[in-house]
This record gives C-alpha cells, sequence and structure tokens, in this order.
C-alpha cells in the first residue's frame, strides 16, 4: 500500500505531490526547487531581461514590479512610464507672469520676453526694431522666440525645426544663424 508522504507531515517548503512509493515537491509561481529537491527559493525575475521595465525592475518575493523615476507615472501594463505634464495638471510653482514648460520628468518656470532696446515687443514672442529709430539700421526687423522641448532618444542626424523667409520686404535679407546654446557643436544650420 503506498503511503501518502504529503498528508501527515509535509516535507516539501511548499506544495507536495505524492507519487506511487514517494513524492515530489513543486514550487510556487515565481519560486524554484533547489537541488535538494524539498526547498523552494525565490526567482529574481529582474535579472532575467532588462526589458522587463521601462525604468526599474524590483524584485519580490515570487513576483517583481516596475517603479518609474519621479515625474513619471506607471502606465496599466505595469511595466511603461509616462511623464507627467505638470503645465497640464497645474502642478507647478510658477509666478502668474512666468510661463509653465513641461520637460520629461519636470518643469521649466520660463520668464516673459523681455525686448532689449532699440527693441519694442509686439506680442509675448516677438520684438521688432522700428524702421525709423537710426539704432535700428543694421540690427534684424523682428526677432521671434521659440520655445522647443528636445526629446533624448532621437536618431541623429534629425531636423529639429524648419524656417521660412518671406519676400514681403523688397531688398530685405535673411541671415539666420545660432545664437547661443550650441556651445559643444551639437547643432547645425541647412
Amino acid at each position: 500500500i503506498d503511503l501518502n508522504e504529503c498528508t501527515n507531515e509535509n516535507p516539501c517548503t511548499q506544495t507536495c505531490v505524492n507519487t506511487y512509493g514517494s513524492f515530489l515537491c513543486r514550487c510556487e509561481p515565481g519560486y524554484e526547487l533547489e537541488a535538494d529537491g524539498v526547498n523552494c527559493s525565490d526567482m529574481d525575475e529582474c535579472s532575467f531581461s532588462e526589458f522587463l521595465c521601462q525604468h526599474e525592475c524590483v524584485n519580490g518575493p515570487g513576483s517583481y514590479y516596475c517603479i518609474c523615476p519621479s515625474g513619471y507615472n506607471l502606465l496599466d501594463d505595469s511595466r511603461s512610464c509616462q511623464d507627467i505634464n505638470e503645465c497640464e495638471t497645474r502642478n507647478f510653482t510658477c509666478t502668474p507672469q512666468q510661463t509653465c514648460f513641461n520637460i520629461p520628468g519636470e518643469y521649466k518656470c520660463l520668464d516673459p520676453v523681455r525686448c532689449e532696446d532699440p527693441y519694442i515687443q509686439i506680442n509675448e514672442n516677438r520684438c521688432m526694431c522700428p524702421a525709423e529709430n537710426a539704432g535700428c539700421r543694421d540690427q534684424p526687423f523682428t526677432i521671434l522666440y521659440r520655445v522647443m522641448d528636445m526629446v533624448s532618444g532621437r536618431s541623429v542626424p534629425s531636423d529639429i525645426f524648419q524656417m521660412q523667409a518671406t519676400t514681403r520686404y523688397p531688398g530685405a535679407y535673411y541671415i539666420f544663424q545660432i545664437k547661443s546654446g550650441n556651445e559643444g557643436r551639437e547643432f547645425y544650420m541647412r
């Protein structure tokens, strides 16, 4: 008569399966059977693949979970991270005069555009040098300020933005140049 080793005193740390003349130990999902055939130890799922989580994988007993860096939410797939747009959720500390600008993981408060003499402000991001002002003779007619978010991970080279000159003013000529922010020579114009 077969003795059911699993009924009296379970020799396994997790699940015992009776067999004819013996028994087998099984482990719950997330655990693996040790060499002794009796004990179960936690599997480190995070060590299997670096693609389980978009940001960081944290091993737990019999399982794992993903976490995102500050400024990101974990999506419903429980592995992908999405940037929190603090400007849309109104979770920022900018003054009423400043503009909130979302960037990955955080935000920046941008001060309003200030036009330097001899320029006068036309709207919130444009300065104009009046033709009747003698100090404007060798200056650009208008200066337009734009702010863009450049996300990392783009393939390079890559077109970032395009500008177009107009023939609205006869005899005008156009000079396009990167005035600042290109100290590392990452950008070029064509």
